[in-house]
């Protein structure tokens, strides 16, 4: 009994010892198991890197060839969509300011005695010494020559050629215009000469003492039978009495939007027909002034 009591104990030691030297002989082959692995991964490692490089140059000019293609195609996207809200922000503007001509002369036709019918320019001239339109009235509409032709804001010019569907307008730039104006501060009168496109009117024959100055608003007087009276043609713009000279050198600033309306008035005055006898009256006049006049002598005997 003494011996299988003391036997027990003394086995399960010995198990006990032999399981410990297994766990020792195992993790000093484990260790030695890594640090061969270690030495090992860094001799293969340039190895590795060498092989591995190529491959990775590759994958990162694929990538980068493939973002930058990819930024271009979405730059040029974005391009062609700015242009388009570019084009789309300007057909929304020209319709706005159309809308704001059309505005201005519904108004303006409001506050007109005469009648009125509204065309549209569908050309202008391009000679540096004509200023001249098209306008999409002609005979269909009534249209005739020397007919008035106004905007929103002042005078713009007289028909002097009709076609059917179309008429021509020679705008008061033009080098053949020529308008009688009033001054509204002083009431002095002058004649209005346009000196080409793109430039301002002229008074002439001004005598040198008329009170005419800069900021003067000039209207229409009627004078000509082709104008009504009172509409705006202009502001003097410069006054230049030189010594000397018996006629001052005065430039005036178009009331009207010679160079941005689109959209302008055929006028009908409400005295056409007075207008129109008055004109004949004008022409009798001047071929009496070129018929040379002789004195009756009475014979004698």
């Amino acid at each position: 009994m003494l011996f299988q009591r003391h036997s027990a104990p003394n086995f399960r030691f010995i198990i006990l010892f032999a399981l410990s030297l297994c766990i020792m002989f195992y993790d000093q082959k484990k260790q030695q198991s890594e640090r061969l692995h270690i030495a090992l991964s860094a001799a293969v490692a340039p190895l590795q890197f060498a092989i591995s490089a190529p491959f990775d140059v590759l994958g990162w000019a694929k990538d980068s060839f493939t973002t930058h293609q990819k930024l271009l195609t979405e730059n040029a996207d974005l391009n062609a969509e700015l242009l388009l809200q570019q084009a789309q922000i300007q057909k929304i503007l020209e319709l706005e300011r159309e809308n704001a001509q059309l505005r201005a002369l519904l108004k303006s036709a409001s506050y007109l005695t005469s009648n009125v019918k509204m065309a549209q320019i569908l050309a202008v001239d391009v000679d540096p010494y004509l200023s001249q339109a098209i306008l999409d009235k002609g005979s269909q509409n009534g249209v005739f020559v020397g007919q008035p032709v106004i905007d929103a804001t002042g005078v713009m010019g007289q028909v002097i050629q009709v076609g059917f569907l179309t008429s021509r307008v020679m705008l008061i730039t033009d080098s053949r215009s020529a308008v009688p104006v009033q001054d509204v501060r002083t009431g002095v009168r002058a004649i209005a000469a346009g000196t080409g496109p793109q430039r301002p009117l002229s008074l002439t024959n001004v005598p040198d003492t008329a009170d005419i100055k800069v900021g003067d608003k000039l209207l229409t007087s009627g004078l000509d039978l082709l104008y009504p009276v009172g509409y705006p043609l202009g502001v003097v713009k410069t006054v230049d009495f030189q010594s000397g000279e018996p006629f001052a050198t005065i430039t005036v600033e178009p009331a009207a939007n010679l160079n941005e309306s689109r959209q302008v008035l055929l006028m009908w005055l409400p005295a056409q027909a007075v207008y129109e006898e008055a004109k004949q009256d004008l022409v009798q006049i001047s071929k009496e002034r070129q018929v040379p006049t002789t004195s009756f002598v009475a014979p004698t005997n």
